[in-house]
């Protein structure tokens, strides 16, 4: 059986474009060619396979006000178990928990993605090595930001999350990456490019071979 990677994220997952332009079939998502996860897959080669499971809006604990099951807490045991065996969890979500209306700064960021790991790690969906959870903290979001929805203090909250998911990945003996640097556009400053999308595939591509054996 392939090793199986599971990627668990929001729209920077899901493959969401703000940008038209910048993507080749000019509609508001990245095609199979574009997509990190599908980049990381052709990377990997086929003794992989690399899921996608990318929401728009999605939180790590939190609950929106707004729009029902976003968070993945509520929804990770049947979302696991869907797809075992898991033989790495990659969890890149904050970016939506930084929204104004659920009042969360960084620090309880950090807890809301411990809870989320413990929980996934709780889940009977694992290969023969146990729970392996590389949990990837986004881009920071850009000052220019100006989204109502969002609110304010967004960009200040995500610039925080690299150091709290880091102290949380030693904490609970997971890997980290701190995606800052991959490129976000210039349209709302939080989604990623193609570029980004590629630069993202490339640490991954980089990293997971050293973690699943």
């Amino acid at each position: 059986m392939k090793k199986h990677i599971l990627c668990l994220g929001d729209s920077n997952t899901h493959g969401y474009c703000a940008d038209p332009a910048d993507c080749a079939d000019h509609g508001i998502r990245f095609n199979e060619d574009e997509r990190w996860t599908c980049l990381l897959q052709k990377a990997l080669g086929e003794e992989y396979l690399v899921t996608e499971e990318g929401l728009s809006g999605r939180t790590t604990v939190f609950q929106d006000p707004l729009h029902e099951s976003m968070d993945a807490l509520s929804v990770a045991y049947p979302l696991l178990k869907s797809h075992e065996v898991i033989d790495l969890l990659i969890i890149m979500l904050g970016t939506n928990d930084t929204k104004e209306r659920l009042g969360m700064n960084a620090a309880c960021i950090g807890l809301g993605m411990e809870r989320l790991v413990r929980k996934c790690m709780s889940v009977d969906c694992w290969g023969s090595h146990g729970p392996n959870i590389l949990i990837v903290s986004p881009p920071p979001i850009g000052e220019e930001l100006n989204d109502p929805c969002m609110g304010t203090g967004c960009a200040e909250k995500s610039r925080g999350l690299a150091k709290y998911y880091k102290e949380k990945s030693d904490l609970l003996g997971c890997h980290f990456l701190d995606a800052n640097g991959c490129e976000f556009n210039q349209i709302d400053y939080m989604h990623l490019t193609r570029r980004g999308h590629a630069q993202l595939a490339a640490r991954l591509a980089e990293l997971i071979p050293q973690i699943v054996k």
